[in-house]
């Protein structure tokens, strides 16, 4: 599935798009939908660089044994 996000929005945030898809990104980690290793993935950014962006922002990291279990996952699928 692929979600098309209008020039309207892009235009009116004041981002590129990439910067808006890590606003995406960061705001679905904050709210655990995804996990930290699901969102760098994401964000095609190494966790370290992932890890960064978000102690720049403030953001605290939620990182638990359910989360590892799906970073596992999705590295054995990579």
């Amino acid at each position: 599935m692929s979600l098309v996000i209008s020039d309207e929005i892009v235009q009116a945030s004041g981002l590129s798009e990439q910067e808006l898809m890590l606003e995406l990104i960061i705001l679905l980690f904050q709210k655990n939908n995804i996990s930290i290793g699901k969102a760098s993935q994401l964000a095609q950014m190494p966790l370290l660089q992932f890890q960064t962006e978000l102690a720049q922002r403030n953001i605290t990291i939620h990182y638990d044994e359910s989360d590892l279990e799906v970073d596992l996952l999705l590295e054995n699928h990579e």
